[in-house]
């Protein structure tokens, strides 16, 4: 049995996140000690990978326990498995596809501003008018 100190340390997730996770419901209550100390399983130790990892990968909260749950069924198609993946590699590439128009616009800006001072810094201007922008980039 390991305690919270223990799991933090052996999966890298703080006390406070999984505390927060077994709030949530992704963690299972933990089982106490005679001394009140929470105390947890191997098992739960993997579960706790299990979701640092999908966290690390962007999942959502909603996403991790849908995942959890498929995972007790390990008879049933991963057709739903797969379809969280691909609905979260969508979500990641729609980020990156906004990110590049914020990359092109703020280089845009940046090298297009030719002053010396302030009042003159199209960087400043182009902040202040939305206007001056090639394009939506929110």
């Amino acid at each position: 049995m390991l305690t919270i100190g223990d799991l933090s340390r052996t999966t890298g997730v703080k006390v406070p996140t999984i505390r927060y996770y077994e709030q949530m419901g992704l963690l299972s209550p933990a089982e106490r000690s005679e001394g009140n100390q929470r105390r947890y399983t191997a098992e739960e130790r993997d579960r706790l990978a299990f979701i640092r990892h999908a966290r690390d990968l962007g999942l959502t909260i909603e996403a991790i326990r849908d995942l959890i749950e498929l995972s007790r069924h390990p008879e049933r198609p991963c057709a739903d498995a797969d379809r969280i993946a691909a609905d979260q590699l969508a979500a990641v590439r729609r980020k990156i596809a906004r990110l590049k128009k914020l990359e092109a616009e703020l280089e845009r800006i940046t090298t297009h501003c030719h002053s010396n001072q302030i009042r003159d810094c199209y960087v400043i201007r182009a902040l202040a008018n939305h206007d001056l922008c090639e394009g939506e980039h929110d």
